[in-house]
């Protein structure tokens, strides 16, 4: 009879957690018992596990194996544990020493002729690792590329938008087979080799990951579009640089073909860059859900994710039988632009109210609540009716009144309370269209949305806002307050719209950021009015 101890990983919500693989062989008769709330795809390492055994050269042992998985009350997902599992039946059966793989911990699928293939979710199980002082791990060599900014990183002190406080150091090695693996730890052929120096067999059997520099990767990537394109439409640019500015969210209202899209896809160019820590946090989640790049292994640009309209509720707000991620999540510190809002089903569109005003959203099952961080832009494109032409300047609407009431209140008051700009985009002419010039590129603009948030940051300084659009009721009384003018039109506006209180901070808020972009220390009467101007909604369509 004999016992070993393996260390593997599993994942919750974005977080990863440490796993200890136990196993335990006695001679009785051949049984594989697999415990610790394993779902299916944990159950069915057994068999995974068996022949990658036998395929690598090695002997699999006769007996009753029982693997257990504790945690035994955390249910078990994916195929993160077969790697784990493997080593630790050898251990068991005395081939490989188990003081040798203690110092490890080990993360992999296996194929059925023993490669390691790639896992999701890597990166949050090497954060954990370091935090939770294990000094080395194993993963797959797909998953290198991934892994080699671990070194960079900082743990998270509970602060979602910084890593302050340093983790250990790390070494993190790539194996793409089980032989590897094996040999490493003084396997060969079948013969027992404990005398092998273990640290220098790792070396020479598995690759080390050679840490990689933020800055550089993020050198070699671009967006693909850019402001300069965009012919007319300088009500759309100047409200989509006061968005980026202060994080506010966007309604784009007009005629087909008037540009909403194209505006849309050129936001993000001038939106500020990702910081580390920002990128770091995304990665997390399109790791999770395995929509990360292996060939980069970091998200360096920020997200722009557009669903379809046809997208489920679980697609977008995340969930499913493993609670995964949704757009919503993986638009996290980047843009969520949704084309064609009415179009969406209701209940997909009201599920928005929690992350636009939380920045995050709960994903609640039976077992478990997972949270998701879910902080986004939301830039989203409307007909203003379902023709398309109600009040534009070139083409007539043949919509009848009902028909246009009916098709606006498909996007419900409260979730128009939460966007904050409003902006009517009519057709362009064809002298801008034709025009050989260019317009102001998105670099330019980018200059003086970098500087209206420099303001900013400094303004919230030592709290966990970053940006206008999250000022709280007390900063919002500190930083918006409103001379006699402003004060006058605010009130004005306010009653003559019947304006929510939700609205009246958002006006403040949309004003706060005006002025930033200004350079102004106060808010004037000039920049409550042009905030006031981008409630378009509320003054022309009347839901």
């Amino acid at each position: 009879m004999a016992i070993s101890k393996i260390k593997s990983f599993g994942l919750q919500g974005v977080d990863g957690y440490i796993v200890d693989v136990e196993i335990d062989l006695s001679k009785s008769l051949p049984k594989f018992v697999l415990v610790g709330l394993p779902d299916a795809s944990v159950k069915e390492s057994r068999d995974r596990c068996t022949s990658a055994i036998k395929n690598s050269g090695a002997g699999f042992p006769i007996g009753k194996i029982v693997v257990n998985l504790a945690p035994a009350d955390t249910r078990k997902e994916g195929a993160f544990y077969d790697l784990a599992v493997a080593v630790g039946i050898l251990a068991a059966a005395g081939e490989l020493d188990e003081k040798a793989l203690g110092q490890y911990a080990f993360i992999g699928e296996l194929s059925l002729d023993g490669d390691i293939r790639r896992v999701n979710g890597v990166l949050p199980m090497l954060i954990t690792a370091a935090k939770k002082g294990i000094k080395k791990v194993i993963i797959p060599a797909e998953n290198a590329h991934e892994a080699s900014f671990i070194s960079s990183v900082s743990a998270d002190n509970g602060n979602t938008n910084q890593y302050t406080q340093k983790i250990e150091p790390i070494e993190i090695y790539t194996a793409s087979s089980l032989t590897q693996v094996l040999n490493a730890f003084g396997f060969s052929s079948g013969d027992i080799n404990f005398a092998s120096p273990y640290q220098n067999g790792v070396v020479q059997y598995l690759k080390r990951v050679t840490p990689r520099s933020f800055e550089s990767v993020k050198r070699n990537m671009a967006y693909g579009a850019d402001m300069k394109y965009v012919k007319g439409q300088f009500v759309a640019k100047r409200a989509l640089e006061i968005a980026a500015a202060g994080g506010h969210n966007v309604l784009l209202i007009g005629p087909p073909g008037s540009g909403k899209t194209m505006l849309a896809k050129c936001f993000p160019t001038i939106l500020p860059d990702m910081t580390f820590a920002e990128s770091i946090e995304t990665t997390k989640i399109h790791s999770i859900a395995g929509a990360l790049d292996s060939r980069t292994g970091i998200i360096a640009l920020r997200p722009f994710r557009t669903p379809h309209h046809t997208a489920s509720l679980v697609a977008l707000a995340g969930g499913g039988p493993k609670a995964k991620p949704g757009e919503i999540s993986l638009a996290h510190n980047g843009v969520l632009f949704l084309d064609e809002m009415p179009e969406y089903t209701r209940p997909c569109l009201e599920m928005l109210r929690q992350p636009l005003e939380d920045n995050k959203i709960t994903i609640s099952r039976a077992n478990a609540s997972f949270e998701y961080p879910a902080n986004f832009t939301l830039i989203a494109s409307m007909n203003p009716c379902p023709c398309g032409y109600y009040g534009s300047r070139t083409n007539k609407c043949t919509c009848r009144p009902d028909d246009i009431v009916r098709y606006l209140r498909k996007v419900s008051g409260p979730l128009m309370d939460r966007i904050d700009l409003h902006i009517e985009v009519d057709s362009v002419n064809y002298d801008d269209l034709s025009g050989e010039h260019l317009e102001e590129p998105s670099e330019d603009i980018k200059l003086r949305v970098d500087a209206a948030r420099k303001i900013q940051l400094e303004r919230y300084k030592g709290t966990t806002v970053y940006s206008n659009s999250d000022m709280n009721t007390g900063q919002l009384k500190k930083y918006c307050a409103l001379d006699g003018a402003g004060n006058k039109m605010l009130k004005e506006t306010f009653e003559k719209l019947q304006l929510s209180a939700r609205a009246y901070t958002r006006v403040l808020r949309v004003a706060r950021t005006i002025a930033d972009l200004d350079g102004a220390t106060d808010i004037t009467a000039e920049h409550i009015a042009e905030s006031v101007a981008y409630r378009n909604l509320d003054r022309k369509y009347k839901l």
